[in-house]
């Protein structure tokens, strides 16, 4: 069984806030109790929303909650050779494929089907550019989209969530790879990081884990191993949605860490404390070590 190896990937489009040192706090607590190396990965990949400076402003917070990245640091944004290369490949295989259609054209295409089919907002793609239908058609290409299989059931085992299954096809239609602005796509990026820094367990927010299936088949069409998976509880803002810059959720008050810590660790339904930041990350690495080191997760 390969070594324990973990990580953190924040992007930095500002700064930490309550709901993103749970995730931190659990990944970092994960791979202590397991022995394991905690790696920060700072997801930049979407350029534009990424503010100058920021991910110094996120290390630097980390660091003073006792959290450090045992390996130096990667930044996505200087990867995205390594995401070239992965998109050849699944073109090559033909699990890939240059996409036309703009936001109106989908939408015009699920009219004409007679369905409105979205999810989070997004309407789910109708495969209009699949090369079995035509592909272009003369039109630009604008994105590449992974072709989802027909029998796209896709079922893991999350440590804390248990049973998981989504049809990929019907709930989320093919996906992009890479974006018509030219940026790549979150799915394809945290898969091929993964992969190429040996992680073999994912702990973060319970709001990501409708992405897991679709990391799932980009794992399999590249023949990558599937970490084990553990999502983590959400904090909510006053609306009850989940705690978010977009919902005004505000930087880590870090002049006396341990509170800060303390608080997310109650969220993870870790003892409170007032020791040294050291001596309470020790603790709670013991305590977490006994409800979560014994729970596998996985792909089906």
């Amino acid at each position: 069984m390969a070594a324990y190896r973990g990580r953190f990937a924040p992007s930095p489009t500002g700064p930490l806030h309550a709901g993103s040192l749970v995730a931190a706090l659990a990944s970092w607590l994960d791979a202590r109790a397991h022995g394991g190396t905690w790696l920060v990965r700072i997801e930049d990949v979407d350029t534009p929303r990424c503010l100058p400076g920021m991910d110094r402003t996120v290390l630097q917070q980390l660091a003073r909650c006792g959290l450090v990245s045992d390996e130096p640091v990667v930044w996505q944004s200087q990867r995205g050779a390594l995401y070239q290369q992965a998109l050849e490949r699944l073109v090559q295989q033909g699990h890939a494929y240059p996409c036309g259609c703009s936001r109106k054209d989908i939408e015009t295409a699920l009219q004409a089907q007679g369905t409105g089919r979205e999810r989070h907002h997004i309407a789910v793609y109708p495969g209009t550019c699949r090369p079995e239908r035509g592909g272009l058609q003369g039109k630009p290409a604008r994105a590449w989209r992974l072709q989802i299989p027909g029998l796209s059931d896709v079922r893991w085992t999350d440590r804390r969530l248990g049973r998981q299954t989504q049809n990929v096809a019907t709930e989320v239609g093919d996906f992009v790879l890479k974006r018509a602005d030219g940026l790549w796509a979150y799915q394809l990026a945290v898969v091929v990081d993964d992969a190429a820094q040996g992680i073999t367990h994912v702990v973060r927010g319970e709001d990501l884990t409708d992405n897991t299936a679709r990391q799932i088949l980009l794992q399999r069409a590249l023949g990558l191993p599937t970490p084990d998976y553990l999502h983590t509880p959400l904090v909510l803002g006053d609306n009850g949605e989940k705690l978010s810059k977009q919902n005004g959720a505000q930087p880590l008050d870090l002049s006396d860490p341990i509170t800060a810590l303390s608080q997310a660790a109650n969220v993870l339904g870790l003892h409170n404390t007032t020791a040294r930041p050291a001596l309470a990350l020790d603790s709670w690495t013991s305590e977490w070590g006994q409800r979560w080191i014994q729970r596998r997760g996985g792909a089906a």
